[in-house]
């Protein structure tokens, strides 16, 4: 089109919305194809760094002392463009790190603080989060000194545990090591929700049983990290709001003890924001005008910042000196009755009948004005459910009890998704072994790994067997929190080799001849079961005429039952794997999205887990030794026979079920083959076929059999930090 054709019609010669989010993206316009960004998350095209830069090395460069240094600093350097309420910022910084960390979910091991995820959308414009965008502007100068040694991870839980420090709580420990990511992670489920703070109701079958709250889901609504301080729904009834924080902080790993602790040291220090209309705050960071420069919740408000600042809505501090860590908080929540009253804002909060004039915190910039303290819905919960009032009452009798349990929940807080203690850097890495941090002994590495090999060999294990245990024991890995995986041989000890999905027959009948050969060559029952997989690829390799020594690497260890703490390994158990052709039963999510979920745990990409997809059926690891998905007539042989099979239009595929099909002779009708949705979904999406047309190339042969090794190879090392 001319220029004055473009003049003429009117229009703009570029595309409007083809670069922002209002542009329509494929699955706007075929809302069912498969979606998958989510295995995309962290392409290196997006990572400005340089080729071959290492977060986890290059921290060691810093200069530990003087960081530290500047960070207590920090604390008490109030920058006139956004004040610290009694000139100390330690609760600003603890909410910043405890935000970042608090998204953590041990259902998938998704959120949490690992990677300076709260960056980014949708994180940085949670209603929550409310004004922790001035946090991180207020960290930018020291992250400008230190550059690439330290990552917005590791920096902003860094404040919070610095801030702690700073007002009188030695800290349990620090670790660095959180690498950031460069875009956001759009493979976390936030909820279902349409919009911000909508009723808890949307993600409970019902609001009056909190364990019935969707899974992976921990907070109690959309925008929020816990719960409502207002009470559930925003109605205030603290032994309601005791059983949500019951159940919040158990899906984030947390026991009734230490839930109390991190309520009650939590709003020890600091205070709640709601002296204005919260209603005329601007919009958040995501939705500002250009010029507000990623800042956003403008408050026309007088100043808008100090005294009348608004974030929560509540206003208040919760004792009656907010900078100092101390036994405050008990001494004010149970040395006085509580009443309902509204903040400025409109809040429900609790406030104190009849204080001590001494007992009231002053106002943050004037010391001689004194205000009542405040409690939420939360707190009072400490107070009013048995079980927590408990918890509360021993740790009045003892102080020192309290700190240390607060000192060590913290620590479990900042630390839980950073991994094994073995991916722990820095000065401050606490000695102790914590049963949390799945602790697994050094294995032995001194031992003849082709004598192991030869007795795996002449075991009488089938290649399926050698191949779905060392699956079965890897498949546990998540990415999201480094936990699982073969290392330590957890599939031997209760509860996962008692998993449906480990078919526990079968998985003891192997086991049992695993331990025998680990006994009797040193080697321990970790390393058995990941070399026997490789026994069995090399062995069907050669059987498809491609010689391939799988890469082993010696050493794992393996755990003991006194190491292991079997309820945090539960929702590590698979309902589906889509790599054996398993699910425990149908969802309403398609199979073919929990094989996505299962791949991106696992670290892999699209086009491995199609090569692994292909080889596992070809190795003949279904689950039950099903043969749904095996296209071969020559099963135990690693060839691409799948791929070639799948897109082959000799056939034709049929529907027989809700999640099965037939493959049939396109000619005679005849049935060639079964089939389940994760097999036939490698034929239907565009992206996933292209790879499939690769292997199924007569000059793929070979490729296909190093491809599936590289990838395999990849799954049984993951959990291998000492590698990695």
């Amino acid at each position: 089109m001319s220029e004055d054709r473009e003049q003429h019609t009117g229009k703009c010669p570029f595309g409007h919305g083809g670069v922002t989010e209002s542009g329509k993206s494929n699955t706007d316009w075929w809302p069912e194809t498969l979606n998958l960004d989510i295995l995309h998350q962290h392409d290196t095209k997006s990572n400005p760094m340089d080729e071959g830069f290492d977060y986890r090395s290059e921290v060691h460069k810093l200069d530990f002392d003087q960081l530290k240094k500047d960070m207590h600093a920090l604390m008490t350097d109030s920058q006139d463009w956004w004040p610290a309420d009694w000139g100390h910022y330690g609760g600003l910084m603890i909410r910043l790190a405890w935000h970042a960390a608090g998204t953590y979910r041990i259902a998938d091991g998704r959120g949490g603080g690992g990677t300076g995820n709260q960056r980014f959308a949708p994180l940085n414009s949670w209603p929550d989060n409310v004004s922790l965008d001035k946090a991180r502007r207020l960290l930018w100068p020291i992250k400008k000194k230190y550059g690439n040694k330290i990552s917005w991870a590791d920096l902003m839980i860094l404040a919070g545990t610095s801030a702690y420090e700073s007002m009188g709580l030695p800290a349990f420990g620090f670790s660095f090591g959180r690498e950031d990511i460069w875009h956001p992670e759009k493979d976390i489920y936030w909820g279902a929700e349409k919009q911000w703070l909508a009723p808890s109701d949307e993600r409970y079958d019902n609001v009056e049983k909190p364990d019935t709250m969707e899974n992976p889901l921990a907070a109690v609504q959309m925008g929020l990290i816990y719960v409502n301080p207002e009470g559930v729904n925003g109605k205030p009834d603290p032994l309601k709001t005791a059983e949500q924080v019951r159940m919040t902080f158990a899906r984030m790993a947390m026991d009734d003890e230490e839930t109390a602790a991190l309520t009650a040291g939590g709003h020890t220090v600091g205070k709640a924001h709601g002296n204005g209309d919260a209603t005329q705050l601007g919009p958040e960071p995501e939705a500002a005008d250009i010029e507000a420069q990623g800042m956003g919740w403008n408050n026309p408000n007088k100043t808008g910042k100090g005294r009348y600042a608004v974030t929560s809505g509540l206003e208040g501090a919760w004792t009656t000196h907010p900078t100092q860590f101390d036994m405050g908080y008990f001494e004010l929540l149970f040395g006085y009755d509580w009443e309902l009253k509204k903040s400025p804002a409109g809040a429900w909060q609790w406030e104190p009948v009849d204080i001590k004039e001494e007992d009231k915190p002053v106002d943050v910039e004037d010391p001689s004005i004194r205000y009542n303290p405040i409690m939420t819905d939360a707190d009072m919960a400490m107070k009013m459910d048995p079980t927590y009032r408990a918890i509360c009452e021993k740790f009045i009798a003892d102080p020192d009890y309290f700190r240390d349990c607060f000192a060590r929940a913290w620590f479990k807080l900042t630390h839980r998704d950073l991994g094994p203690k073995s991916r722990y850097i820095g000065p401050d890495v606490p000695a102790e072994d914590l049963i949390w941090q799945d602790p697994v002994p050094a294995g032995n590495t001194d031992y003849n790994v082709e004598a192991v090999k030869e007795k795996i060999a002449g075991s009488g294990l089938s290649i399926a067997d050698m191949v779905s245990t060392a699956w079965d024991s890897a498949r546990t890995f998540r990415g999201s929190d480094m936990r699982g995986g073969a290392n330590g041989a957890h599939i031997r000890l209760a509860p996962q080799k008692d998993w449906q999905g480990n078919e526990p027959e079968r998985l003891a009948r192997v086991l049992n001849i695993y331990k025998q050969i680990a006994a009797e060559t040193a080697a321990s029952v970790a390393d058995v079961i990941v070399l026997a997989g490789g026994v069995g690829i090399e062995k069907a390799a050669k059987a498809a005429g491609v010689e391939v020594l799988v890469p082993f690497s010696k050493g794992r260890g393996d755990a003991s039952a006194v190491m292991t703490d079997a309820d945090s390994f539960a929702p590590l158990e698979p309902v589906a794997d889509g790599f054996r052709n398993w699910q425990k039963k149908d969802y309403v999510v398609k199979s073919e999205e929990l094989l996505l979920d299962r791949t991106q745990l696992l670290g892999l990409t699209a086009p491995e887990m199609t090569v692994l997809i292909g080889g596992m059926r070809m190795l003949g690891t279904n689950y039950g030794g099903s043969k749904h998905g095996v296209f071969t007539d020559r099963e135990g042989v690693l060839s691409n026979d799948f791929f070639v099979n799948l897109t082959d239009m000799a056939y034709t595929w049929k529907p027989t079920g809700k999640n099965l099909y037939e493959v049939c002779d396109r000619k005679t009708g005849a049935v060639k083959w079964t089939a389940t949705r994760v097999d036939l979904v490698f034929g239907s999406n565009s992206i996933l076929r292209s790879y499939a047309e690769v292997y199924a190339q007569d000059d793929a042969k070979e490729k296909f059999v190093k491809d599936f090794v590289k990838a395999w190879t990849k799954v049984m090392n993951a959990d291998r930090f000492d590698l990695n």
